[in-house]
């Protein structure tokens, strides 16, 4: 462990490779699993009827398929039976023939010489069969049916021999005990790698023969039910694990670990850590590819769980650089340790992400019905800034006294003016500052107030759509208040930068003259 550190950084103090301490889902009851963590199939075949058959129409495959067990119980019979009543068609021919009664007659000429009983018989087919020849014990050419029952001993005896013989030696050499050689681990993981949220597992060859064109699949095995209602039990769904990128073609000289990301097109798209404790799911891993030494195709399988998925982990490393060569450490092929984690799903991160925010969510024009006449927005807030500007229009020198005061008392009058109308029926109410506004065309009307709606008549919206300030709607109506000669903030004289006091009256150029 103390290597492992130096040649792969601190990070992993962390490692706890003790199970009881990590996090585990909550205990559920044990239920059946439909492919063993050895590899073999938990399913068996039942009421099949006069579907038996169709096994003794192969019935090589059947009996490589047999146990050993069987396979040498019947190997055992078959050569015992057919030596006995191969042995026992020779005894009948001498018995037929007469050759038992003269078994020492030396003027006697039998059909097989020195057969006098059964045993004798059993021992001459035994070496015929064997091709032992004693030579104590041979036809002779009296004997033509023995003539033919040899040939077709012969004959029998060569086909019973290629298919017991080749039986057992395709049972010798399949390559299922090559699979035991093939390591799984003990759990799968999921964590983040890449930035993305993958379920992994680890493969190994325990043996320096590599595997040639080694592939690796998996199978999701989940009961569902389809919209229309059809409930498939055992639905088998694939998992890609870099089919289309060619991870999936292993070069298995030391220990890899598989990787499968989980997007949109997972099954475990929606999964978290939550939904796992809850969810009942079956992993199934198939690995192929052709033995280097035999040459024969070897397939092993294992199965992941929903209990055997730890969420949050990540497997240790177990390679190491030695002198000369890489070794691997096998005692930590099954270990883990956790990793940060998000808990939530890739459908929640994905939802999470795409919702807006509401800082960048940009503030909707506000328009009305084609023909409508749209409004100006004015903020009372921005009249507060009128008098600065009007302090500072042109050259920027400062008003006299008399005519600050009668441009203060112009802006508070402005000012409730505004507050009056804001309260009254309009077409339109929007706002852009902070206090919204109600403003309206003022209807003319007879009276002592006209002066007053009259000051007040640049607050009348038109039919084009613009924007302006409250400081421009100050500068249009004082003015009127203050002069018989108004200078509109639009003036050249004032937009080329010209002097305020070339165009007031005579009496205050005077008064500002004398201050």
């Amino acid at each position: 462990m103390a290597a492992l550190r130096r040649k792969f950084g601190e990070d992993y103090q962390v490692v706890n490779t003790n199970r009881a301490s990590s996090f585990s889902a909550p205990v559920k009851k044990k239920r059946q699993r439909f492919v063993e963590k050895n590899g073999r199939c938990n399913v068996q075949h039942g009421n099949l009827g006069g579907e038996t058959s169709r096994y003794l129409s192969d019935l090589f495959t059947t009996l490589v398929d047999l146990k050993w067990r069987w396979n040498l119980l019947i190997f055992i019979l078959t050569y015992t039976i057919a030596w006995l009543v191969m042995a026992s068609m020779w005894w009948v021919i001498a018995y037929i023939r007469g050759d038992l009664n003269h078994g020492h007659d030396s003027s006697y000429t039998p059909c097989v010489a020195n057969v006098y009983n059964f045993p004798s018989a059993f021992l001459f087919f035994i070496e015929t069969e064997a091709t032992i020849g004693y030579g104590y014990r041979y036809i002779t050419e009296k004997c033509p049916e023995g003539i033919i029952l040899f040939l077709f001993q012969s004959l029998l005896g060569s086909i019973v021999d290629a298919f017991l013989i080749g039986c057992m030696f395709i049972k010798m050499s399949q390559p299922k005990k090559r699979a035991e050689t093939l390591m799984f681990s003990q759990d799968a993981v999921i964590s983040l790698r890449d930035g993305k949220l993958c379920l992994m597992f680890r493969v190994g060859n325990l043996r320096n023969s590599h595997m040639v064109s080694a592939q690796i699949r998996c199978k999701l095995i989940k009961s569902r039910q389809t919209p229309e209602g059809e409930f498939l039990p055992l639905d088998q769904c694939e998992l890609d694990v870099g089919f289309g990128t060619g991870a999936d073609q292993l070069f298995l000289v030391s220990p890899l670990t598989i990787c499968h990301e989980i997007n949109p097109k997972s099954p475990f798209f929606d999964l978290s850590q939550r939904s796992l404790m809850s969810e009942q799911f079956e992993i199934v891993v198939i690995l192929e590819g052709i033995v280097e030494t035999t040459g024969m195709t070897c397939q092993a399988r294992t199965s992941y769980t929903e209990d055997e998925v730890l969420w949050g982990h990540r497997f240790l490393p177990v390679m190491s650089l030695e002198e000369g060569f890489f070794r691997v450490d096998y005692s930590q092929f099954h270990s883990t340790f956790e990793v940060p984690t998000p808990p939530y799903s890739v459908k929640e991160h994905e939802e999470k992400n795409s919702l807006p925010s509401p800082l960048s969510t940009p503030t909707p024009a506000l328009t009305e019905s084609h023909g409508a006449r749209r409004d100006r927005v004015f903020s009372v807030d921005c009249i507060n800034t009128t008098e600065e500007r009007g302090h500072h229009v042109g050259t920027g020198v400062r008003l006299p006294s008399k005519l600050q005061r009668m441009s203060s008392s112009g802006k508070e009058d402005l000012q409730r003016k505004v507050l009056m109308l804001s309260s009254q029926h309009s077409e339109k109410a929007c706002s852009t500052g902070d206090l919204p506004l109600k403003l309206q065309r003022l209807s003319s009307s007879p009276g002592p107030e006209a002066a007053n709606r009259l000051g007040l008549k640049s607050l009348k919206v038109g039919f084009e759509p613009m924007t302006q300030s409250t400081g421009d709607l100050y500068q249009h109506s004082l003015p009127s208040t203050l002069s018989p000669a108004p200078v509109p903030m639009h003036s050249p004289l004032l937009s080329a930068g010209g002097r305020l006091e070339d165009n007031l009256p005579p009496k205050l150029r005077k008064m500002n003259a004398d201050r």
